[in-house]
């Protein structure tokens, strides 16, 4: 009698632990779901907020001691397009050139509110490509992320004053 009361208890509590993991599992995997859709939205909220806004129809105005130092880099980048530069040391060296200006922007950051927030979407993917610019280990890279950079400033001009 013992022993088919045992056996019982075993059994028993092999189904209430079996029953126990699979719901285990269907709330895992529904955990897992509720986690890849939050995901998602904040991925497709942060890829909406990445795009720059005007100011009500108007560029956003830049102080210009901070505007200073991106027109030093528009520059160092215009006279770099004039001259027929071909050597990734010329790259590497115009990356540096740039990487000096944007430590002196941001160093120099005074902008608050809506601007600020709106400058910071042009500026942190500069960075970005400046860093790339550095960091490139052949001629076709450098080229490819100069063009990137060049093209960026199309951008700022569009938005910014």
């Amino acid at each position: 009698m013992k022993k088919h009361l045992a056996i019982a208890t075993m059994i028993l509590m092999s189904i209430i632990y079996g029953c126990n993991d699979s719901v285990k599992e269907q709330n895992s995997e529904t955990l897992q779901t509720k986690q890849i859709e939050a995901t998602d939205e904040i991925t497709h909220q942060h890829e909406e907020s990445d795009s720059i806004e005007f100011n009500n129809g108007a560029k956003w105005t830049v102080v210009p001691e901070m505007m200073a130092h991106i027109r030093n880099m528009e520059s160092d980048i215009n006279g770099f397009s004039e001259t027929k530069h071909t050597e990734l040391k010329d790259f590497t060296q115009l990356g540096s050139s740039l990487q000096k200006n944007i430590d002196l922007l941001t160093s120099n950051c005074t902008m608050e509110g809506k601007a600020h927030d709106e400058l910071h979407k042009w500026l942190l993917p500069y960075i970005d490509m400046v860093d790339k610019l550095n960091k490139s280990k052949n001629n076709d890279e450098a080229l490819h992320t100069f063009e990137e950079i060049k093209a960026s400033y199309k951008t700022l001009n569009l938005y910014f004053e």
